[in-house]
């Protein structure tokens, strides 16, 4: 089950059903079942007291995954600044809905096992993101 709750902000406009269909068929291309995925969309306070909170981290971030799977079903905690998101997607020059959709599935993409900090990594990431964003206007 996927669910989405917002802390501080107003609920981003996404289609709720479509979404979880797409982040379902996402993660089969990876070979893995969706267990419970919570997203909780917030503000960037809130992003910056997570961060400092649970990964000692004092800077701000689009997107932090908790990450809970067992086996090959994902499970995991997904938090996202929509404050970050909307800058992000400006500086990009990029819609904010497409952005937005981007982060949604790149949490999802952590859960899979994708890593972007090591060397190349980033890359991997960036084509499952392009290929997950195929999938879902496809």
């Amino acid at each position: 089950m996927i669910t989405y709750n917002t802390d501080g902000v107003k609920a981003p406009k996404i289609k709720k059903r479509e979404t979880t269909a797409w982040i379902k068929a996402v993660a089969a291309s990876h070979g893995r079942k969706v267990g419970e995925i919570g997203y909780m969309f917030v503000d960037d306070e809130k992003i910056l007291e997570v961060n400092r909170e649970y990964l000692g981290h004092d800077y701000y971030t689009d997107i932090i995954t908790f990450d809970y799977d067992e086996g090959d079903t994902i499970n995991g905690d997904i938090v996202i600044s929509l404050d970050t998101v909307r800058s992000n997607a400006e500086q990009l020059g990029k819609q904010y809905d497409d952005e937005l959709h981007r982060v949604i599935i790149h949490g999802v993409l952590h859960l899979c096992g994708i890593n972007d900090k090591g060397p190349g990594e980033r890359e991997i990431m960036e084509a499952a993101e392009n290929a997950a964003l195929a999938m879902r206007n496809g």
